[in-house]
Parts: C-alpha cells; sequence; structure tokens
C-alpha cells in the first residue's frame, strides 16, 4: 500500500531529529513507500467548497542538519491524500481550533489523524474530567473565591492555564503560598480563559509518566523526572526521561480510557501519570515516540502506521 500523506505541522526545518515524533512519524511513512508532503497551519485555506494547503512535496533523512529536502512551494487539494496528520504544537487556541474546523471538510473520506473533530471536543485537560475517579482532585475555574476554596480545602496544588503546554505556567501553591490572588490577576489579565487546580502529588518527585497508546492500546511508557528543584518535568524545561514499564494501575487506567480514544478516532494519544492519578491525555500533538523506542528496542512508530493502514 502506497499513501499520500499530508503533514500539517510547524516547520520541519527545526525540528530535533532525536526527539520529535512527527519527524520520526514522517521517516516512517516514507520507508513503507508512501510520499510525503508538508504545510504549516497557516497555509490551510477553505477555497469555495475545497480544502487545501500550500506547501512541499518533501524527503526526510535521519541527518543532523540536513534532515529534510522540500520541493517547489505548490497548491494541494488535501481531498488528493489519503493520510492527513493534525500535528502542530498548542497552544490550543482559536487558530489551532479553527484549523480542526477546517479538516472536519476532508475527513473521513480523506482520513485526519487525530480525529480533528474530537480533537477540538477533547483538549488535554478536558477529556479527563470524564474519568473523575481516575484524576486528582480538580478544580476549573475562573473564580478566585472557587480557588481559594479550593486550595483550602487541598493546601498544596497545582496552578496552570487550561490550555497551556510544555511546562509553561505551571505554578506550585504550598500551604505557605500566598500568591494565589497574583497569579490570578495576571493569568486572568492576559486572557479569558479559565484556569485549572490540581491537589499536589507528592509522587511527581518520582516522575511523570507518559504512556503511549495506539488505537487506545498501550504500547510503552517513559518516565520523565523533574530536575533538581523543579516540579515540572516536561523534557522542554530540563525533565530527564528514563526507561519504564507499565503498573496494574497504569493499565487499568488504559483500559478504562481506551475504549474512548478509539470511538473518538484518537489513534495516536500520550496520556500522563503521576502516582496513581491520570493527570492528562494528550490528544493534540503528543511526544514520546523517540524516547520509548530507544528505551524499547521496538519500531512504535510502525505500530502506529499498522493502524491507519488498517483503517484504510
Amino acid at each position: 500500500m502506497s499513501l499520500k500523506v499530508a503533514f500539517q505541522m510547524d516547520p520541519i526545518q527545526n525540528v530535533n531529529i532525536d526527539a520529535d515524533s512527527s519527524f520520526r512519524l514522517a521517516e516512517e511513512a516514507q520507508a513503507r513507500g508512501h510520499s510525503l508532503f508538508f504545510y504549516t497551519p497557516e497555509h490551510l485555506a477553505f477555497e469555495e467548497g475545497r480544502v487545501a494547503a500550500r506547501g512541499h512535496d518533501m524527503v526526510v533523512r535521519r541527518e543532523r542538519g540536513n534532515h529534510v529536502t522540500l520541493g517547489q512551494r505548490r497548491h494541494a487539494d488535501l481531498a488528493e491524500f489519503d493520510v492527513v496528520w493534525l500535528r502542530q504544537d498548542p497552544p490550543f487556541d482559536m487558530g489551532y481550533i479553527t484549523t480542526t474546523h477546517l479538516l472536519d471538510h476532508v475527513h473521513p473520506r480523506t482520513l485526519v489523524v487525530n480525529d480533528p473533530f474530537w480533537v477540538r471536543n477533547c483538549p488535554e485537560k478536558l477529556l479527563v474530567l470524564s474519568f473523575p475517579d481516575l484524576i486528582p482532585p480538580t478544580t476549573i475555574a475562573r473564580d478566585l473565591e472557587t480557588l481559594r476554596d479550593f486550595k483550602h480545602a487541598h493546601g498544596d496544588i497545582i496552578l496552570k492555564p487550561l490550555y497551556g503546554n510544555g511546562g509553561a505556567g505551571v505554578f506550585r501553591l504550598d500551604p505557605n503560598d500566598r500568591n494565589l490572588a497574583s497569579l490570578h490577576e495576571l493569568f486572568t489579565g492576559m486572557s479569558r480563559e479559565p484556569l485549572i487546580a490540581q491537589k499536589f502529588i507528592p509522587d511527581v518527585a518520582n516522575g511523570d509518566k507518559r504512556i503511549i497508546l495506539v488505537n487506545g492500546d498501550p504500547v510503552g511508557a517513559i518516565n520523565r523526572v523533574p530536575a533538581a528543584g523543579e516540579t515540572r518535568s516536561n523534557m522542554h524545561v530540563g525533565g530527564r526521561p528514563e526507561k519504564s514499564g507499565l503498573t496494574d494501575r497504569d493499565r487499568e487506567i488504559c483500559a478504562r480510557i481506551g475504549p474512548t480514544l478509539r470511538e473518538k478516532g484518537q489513534v495516536f494519544v500520550g496520556i500522563d501519570v503521576i502516582g496513581h492519578y491520570l493527570t492528562e491525555i494528550n490528544v493534540t500533538s503528543p511526544t514520546g515516540i523517540q524516547e520509548l523506542e530507544r528505551f524499547e528496542g521496538r519500531n512504535i512508530a510502525a505500530l502506529v502506521w499498522e493502524a491507519i493502514e488498517a483503517k484504510l
């Protein structure tokens, strides 16, 4: 099976080829005989009844500093492709949401991965609310009084923007902290969006586990350990990846959410687990493929493509 595959993502010229999951997915697609096309979200358009993009045919290779060759820029109707990957990084703002609306007009005739309707309706920190018994005590609110009540009840909390990413804007407020009102003023002055507060989980000192699921089934996990003196474990802010297996609790969590992910067309998903708690279900542009492949010695990207090819 030879497929025509388009990648909607941030500039591929700038990616770290040793860590970027989109690059690894493109590399595996090429190895399987699929042709590749690349465009950035700002070059996606609805044009008199069709969805099109201005981008480049591309060839990728695992050579640092010479990892991609782009053809001449051309205009392409996305209906000509078999698969479109929705892979730009958050923030999950109105620009991001608009691309999902446009891609709705080609899916499922052209398979968009992950399903854009459910990417739009299941952002990372909201889909977990469907599983209240799996997550730590959580509140989502813009109202300062509600946030104060939550902090009074739980003492040690994490406060962060609801649609943030990469560990940006994540604050721990311990029982002695007096900055809740100031942070609320800061965040609400920059955005009209609510905030999310969760009870602090001390187990984060031992790591924040990223579990990768393909078509709802777990295929492996890595543990991301915070740097010394840091609460956040994101690799963007110095978190260290470590090899990790799946515990019985991890498998229980995956078994609970897997059917929902399959039903909603979320082929490639990364969930975050701290201790016994599910904290996020990442569907917009999950990462971790390359780290998991190095630790496990398995071709995880091939598992993703096998799931996609089976759908076609």
